[in-house]
């Protein structure tokens, strides 16, 4: 669980980066979560958007992530989320 002092730091770094996946109308699939694990490992912190067709709001699609690929939610702004979870053999943000 992050501390709000993590959280803030990340939100901080998050407003930088660009949208790099998309939550459709299909919702939360294995090619979806597949998707996301990969980018965690990769990137460490990634930043998505629900689209207006997809089938739930972008807080409950943000929790249900989370909880797929074992990550945290940093915050959810409109319809962008920022998702965060440590690469233990590759750390590329430090907190």
């Amino acid at each position: 669980m992050l501390d709000s002092k993590t959280r803030a730091k990340l939100r901080s770094l998050a407003n930088q980066m660009e949208t790099i996946l998309q939550v459709g109308k299909n919702g939360i699939g294995e090619a979806l979560i597949k998707q996301v694990d990969d980018a965690l490992t990769a990137r460490e912190m990634i930043k998505l958007s629900v689209l207006e067709t997809a089938p739930d709001a972008p807080k409950d699609t943000a929790a249900a992530l989370a909880e797929a690929v074992g990550c945290e939610v940093v915050q959810v702004v409109g319809r962008k989320m920022t998702l965060y979870r440590k690469n233990p053999e590759k750390t590329i943000i430090e907190l």
